[in-house]
This record gives structure tokens, C-alpha cells and sequence, in this order.
């Protein structure tokens, strides 16, 4: 009877384990793909080796020439000479004018895109499904297509609407953009493969992100220089000078850790880029307000049939004398200091996105930091020596490009006069001669215009 029981204890457990192994081979069959099937080791090291890190990639003269340092200043060292070659090559482009700043930042779209492009591609592991790479190209000449064709039609929609085929392209301009995603949205759904859906529609998304990141924000800093060279060349700068003079002083001086995402971060080097930021953003901000070349909008003149950057300095680059706290009037009194002081207004503007650049910039590049750690990956690229790939270094500028923006439309102005006009241009021809008649009759009762 024992033997009996033994048996059948034994049987029902093979039962048991062929039903498990049943159960756990159905799971196998329905995996997103066969890259599934791999250990997560095995995933971490094809990744690692897929996308390059430069950190450390250096040329082989400076290599050479710095055999004799220590693993810390040779890295300060690296650093230190690549930031004066990119510093170098910014003040080259500014000399250049507007025209190669926004070809450059449209260079730096295309790079930033493709270095985040290329983590999607090897942490889903699927570089041979067909279209996909060629899909996300699409998506960014689209979505590019888009942004830009409404800066044209902001600022040269007066020129564009004398041209009979470039007034169609205007006045639906958002209908063909919409077209146009419409095909990438088909042609997405068309190269679904069985057994790949998961990862092609995370791949899907993640184009989306990498978008939203990089071609918005690209398309922001082109209206910031639109608006005045200075609204573009200060905010850049002073996320250049709060990561330098944070890297000094958390060389030299960092002690205590900010934040886990980044271990090097100290409070020591937040502290002191931040104050560093403030002192060269209001000095930076004085000298280029003396400048037409710096604070006009970039504009196109009929007149010259060309972009003009001459203008009469708006109240923001003027010098204005300000009344100092009552506060602190009495303690200037009696140092025989008067209680004003004389400065251009934009600096006060200049004082708040120092204040932006130095709290809330650092942490674009903390989020790439926790973005870099989630992969396992050191840096986005291998471009730039000692700093790694172009979204290393541009982290923290689109969060700033999307501030001032934002800071321009809400304190500085509202509508501008070619956005105006363009809808003008858009109306009905007896729309706009009903507009046109009562705006001049509003213009000669406040005795603007002269009646006839």
C-alpha cells in the first residue's frame, strides 16, 4: 500500500512538472522577439559596446603630451581646452550673424537627434526590421518642416504672400504638415512585423520623445534670435559659465555631494557656479546693450530686400535711473552714496534668467545623467573630447531656450507686427477692407491720421 501511495505521489508530481514546463514554454512562444530570449548581462554588454562613449577619447598628439598627468588632471586638462575650442567657435558663429547661429543650431538638432536615436536602436536591438531607421528620419524632416515653415511665416510672411505658389503653401501650410505625418503614421503601421509589435511601438514613442526634446526646442531658440541676438547669446552663456565655474569649484573646492544622479555634483560647485552666473550674466548683459547689433530684432526690410538687424533701441536697452529700497537708502546716506542707480532695464530681466540658469539648469543635465544610468551608458557620444557627444553638452540649453521663450511672450511682448499682418493677409479681400476702413477711421478720430 506504501509502494501504492509512493507511485502515485510520483506520478502527480511528473504531472505537475510537465504542466510547468507546459505553462513556462507558452510564455517563450509569445516573446516580443527572439533578442528576448537573451540574459540582461548579455543585453548590457551589446549596448555598452554599441553606443560610443568619448569621455576618454582623446587625440593622439594631446594623449601623448599628457602621459605624465594623473587620471584627474588629465581629464581637468582635456576639458579645459575643449571648452575654450567650443567657446572659440561660438564667438566665430556670433561674428558670423544670425544666419550661421541657426544653420549651427540646426546642425546640433541633427546630432542630438541621431545620438539619442542611436540608444533607442541598441536598447531595443532591432537594427534589422525594415523602415524603422528611415521612419524616424522622416519624422524629424516632418516635424521640422513644420516648425520652421511657421517661423517663415511669422517673419517673412509679407514677402512670401507676393509669390502666388508660396501663398499656398502658407495658408496651409499646418494642412501639409498634417499630410505629411499622416504618411509617416501609414507607413509606421505598414511595417509592423509579428513578434517585434513591443519593441516597434516603443521605438515609436521614443521618436516621439526624442522629438519633443530636440525639434521643439531647437525651434524656440530660433525665435529667441529672432527677437534680438542678445535674447539668444546671454541665456547660452550663462549655462556655459554656470557649468564652467561649477566644474572649478567642485574641482578645487567640492566637498559635499548634491545629488545622487551625478556623484562628482557638489554643493560646493552648485553654490559657486550659481553666484559666477549671476556676477558675468549682469556684466555680459551691460556691455551688449550698447550694441544695435546685439539688441535689434532680426527683421526683413522691404526697402533693402534683405534681413536688417538696425533699429531704434527699444526702452529695454536704454539707460533708466532706479530709485534703490527705502531700506536701503538710509544706510547709503550716511556713506554719502546716492540711492539710485543708473542701469539698462534689461539687465533686471538678464537678473532673472542668471537666477533660472544657475538653480533650474542644472538639473537638464541631471535628467540626462539619470537617462545616461537607466542605459548603463557613460556618455551620448563620442564627439567631444573630454565632454563625450553634442546632447552632453546641449542638455541643459534647450530647458533654458524654452524659459526664455516662454519669459519673452509673457513679460516682454505679445503679438508681433509680422504675425499680425500675416493674418491680415489671410482674411477675405472684404474682410480686409472692412478692417481697413475702420481702422482709419479709429486712426482719425484720435487724430493719428489726417482725413482726406
Amino acid at each position: 500500500m506504501a509502494e501504492l501511495r509512493k507511485r502515485h505521489t510520483e506520478a502527480a508530481a511528473a504531472e505537475d512538472s510537465d504542466k510547468g514546463q507546459e505553462i513556462d514554454s507558452d510564455p517563450r512562444e509569445d516573446l516580443d522577439s527572439e533578442d528576448d530570449k537573451s540574459p540582461d548581462e548579455k543585453a548590457d554588454i551589446v549596448l555598452t559596446k554599441t553606443i560610443p562613449t568619448g569621455t576618454d577619447k582623446t587625440p593622439e598628439i594631446l594623449d601623448s603630451a599628457l602621459k605624465g598627468f594623473s587620471d584627474r588632471w588629465r581629464n581637468w586638462t582635456i576639458r579645459g581646452i575643449f571648452t575654450f575650442v567650443m567657446i572659440g567657435g561660438f564667438c566665430l558663429l556670433i561674428y558670423a550673424g544670425p544666419l550661421a547661429l541657426m544653420v549651427a543650431t540646426l546642425i546640433v538638432q541633427v546630432k542630438c537627434f541621431e545620438e539619442i536615436i542611436n540608444i533607442g536602436y541598441a536598447v531595443y536591438r532591432i537594427h534589422g526590421l525594415p523602415w524603422f531607421r528611415s521612419l524616424s528620419w522622416y519624422f524629424l524632416i516632418t516635424s521640422n518642416y513644420f516648425f520652421y515653415g511657421e517661423s517663415l511665416v511669422d517673419y517673412f510672411s509679407v514677402v512670401i504672400n507676393r509669390t502666388d505658389y508660396l501663398r499656398v503653401l502658407v495658408t496651409y501650410h499646418r494642412f501639409f504638415s498634417f499630410c505629411l505625418y499622416i504618411v509617416g503614421f501609414v507607413w509606421f503601421v505598414l511595417s509592423l512585423v509579428k513578434k517585434y509589435y513591443m519593441k516597434q511601438f516603443s521605438l515609436f514613442a521614443w521618436t516621439h520623445v526624442a522629438l519633443l526634446i530636440v525639434v521643439t526646442q531647437s525651434y524656440l531658440i530660433i525665435q529667441n534670435i529672432f527677437e534680438g541676438l542678445i535674447w539668444f547669446i546671454v541665456p547660452v552663456s550663462m549655462i556655459v559659465i554656470n557649468d564652467v565655474w561649477a566644474y572649478i569649484f567642485g574641482f578645487f573646492l567640492g566637498r559635499t555631494p548634491l545629488i545622487k544622479l551625478s556623484p562628482k555634483k557638489t554643493w560646493e560647485g552648485f553654490i559657486g557656479g550659481g553666484l559666477a552666473t549671476v556676477f558675468f550674466g549682469l556684466l555680459m548683459s551691460y556691455v551688449m546693450c550698447q550694441y544695435q547689433y546685439f539688441v535689434c530684432p532680426i527683421e526683413y526690410s522691404e526697402t533693402q530686400g534683405a534681413m536688417t538687424m538696425e533699429c531704434e533701441p527699444s526702452r529695454l536697452f536704454r539707460l533708466e535711473e532706479y530709485t534703490l529700497p527705502e531700506t536701503m537708502s538710509g544706510l547709503l546716506k550716511l556713506i554719502g552714496v546716492k540711492n539710485t542707480v543708473t542701469l539698462y532695464p534689461f539687465m533686471l530681466h538678464s537678473l532673472s534668467m542668471s537666477i533660472f540658469s544657475s538653480v533650474i539648469g542644472p538639473f537638464g543635465g541631471f535628467f540626462a545623467s539619470g537617462f545616461k544610468r537607466a542605459f548603463k551608458i557613460k556618455d551620448f557620444g563620442d564627439v567631444i573630447p573630454g565632454h563625450g557627444g553634442i546632447m552632453d553638452r546641449f542638455d541643459c540649453q534647450y530647458l533654458m531656450a524654452t524659459f526664455v521663450n516662454v519669459y519673452i511672450s509673457s513679460f516682454i511682448h505679445n503679438q508681433s507686427p509680422q504675425k499680425l499682418l500675416q493674418m491680415v493677409l489671410s482674411l477675405k479681400p472684404e474682410q480686409q477692407l472692412n478692417l481697413f476702413y475702420t481702422l482709419k477711421e479709429n486712426l482719425e478720430k484720435r487724430g493719428i491720421v489726417q482725413p482726406p
